[in-house]
């Protein structure tokens, strides 16, 4: 499933411009894409419980599903934050076209954030691997999730998402000659993009589908 950046509330990562000039100097092909992708860029949310929450319905499913899902809860609640979230069950939440599973992920997720058990406070003096630890202690987040917020959220700038099916698409289509590459191969072909990774990963999802989705 493609996953293509855009909207927020923020201002672009700090950055952009710097990454933008080191990944086209670093590959040709990378160039390229970067050029047909107009002037967009990620434009984070500065609500982690937000962010989290959207990857969580996205799992697995389309993007048009994801954003269907979505309305239905906004249209449900009115917003979408823990203290909403935990006045729910898991019944209402399958109401909004969400399944039991998870349904009952993002009353874990509102758990944690109203606990305070994730210490986000600390996530910005975190590294990468140590927030995907303590991500992943939450019910329903795997890594592929703990990865969307490093880049959607906490900007982090080298995020490398190989289990990303959309990911896994383009790199086949303009580095493998149209075969959908192993994890390790996709290691190798973006090694050149070190330490801007999140940056080409958002111009291959970008290559794919242009119409953003916000994390």
């Amino acid at each position: 499933m493609s996953r293509i950046m855009g909207g927020g509330d923020g201002y672009p990562a700090p950055y952009w411009e710097e990454a933008l000039q080191a990944l086209a100097a670093a590959d040709a092909r990378l160039e390229r894409i970067i050029a047909l992708a107009g002037d967009a860029m990620l434009r984070p949310r500065h609500d982690p419980f937000f962010s989290l929450s959207r990857s969580i319905v996205g799992q697995q499913i389309s993007v048009k599903a994801a954003e269907s899902v979505w309305q239905k809860l906004l249209g449900h609640m009115g917003e979408i934050t823990p203290g909403a979230i935990a006045g729910e069950n898991v019944e209402s939440l399958r109401g909004c076209g969400l399944s039991r599973q998870k349904a009952s992920y993002l009353l874990s997720l509102a758990e944690h954030f109203i606990d305070g058990s994730l210490q986000q406070e600390q996530w910005s003096e975190m590294d990468d691997e140590a927030v995907i630890e303590r991500l992943v202690q939450v019910k329903g987040i795997g890594r592929w999730t703990a990865e969307m917020f490093l880049i959607f959220h906490l900007l982090r700038p080298d995020v490398l998402p190989v289990d990303d099916i959309g990911i896994q698409k383009a790199i086949g289509n303009h580095f493998n000659g149209g075969v959908r590459p192993s994890a390790g191969e996709m290691t190798a072909i973006a090694e050149p993009w070190r330490p801007w990774r999140s940056v080409a990963s958002w111009y291959l999802w970008r290559s794919l589908d242009a119409v953003p989705v916000e994390y």
